[in-house]
């Protein structure tokens, strides 16, 4: 159990760098500019790279948060006294 929690615990540091470094790397610097969310796509109905990018870290961001919660319960089973 400790062995599977160690796996899921490396996993989530990756995760958690390349979800900062996207960000870091991507950021435009208008987090107060105030626009709306959500993917928009050209005329085509191709979706564009900020698009793509949207989706990327949505994602990355929610395997993130539910892995944190993962290891959260399994450290209380796995580590209590």
């Amino acid at each position: 159990m400790e062995t599977f929690y160690n796996i899921l615990l490396v996993i989530a540091a990756l995760i958690g760098i390349s979800f900062s470094a996207i960000i870091f790397f991507t950021g435009k610097g208008d987090a107060m500019s105030g626009g709306g969310g959500g993917v928009r796509t050209n005329f085509k109905g191709k979706a564009s790279f900020d698009d793509q990018m949207y989706k990327i870290v949505l994602t990355l961001g929610g395997s993130f948060m539910a892995l944190m919660l993962i290891l959260d319960v399994m450290a209380t089973r796995i580590f209590q006294n």
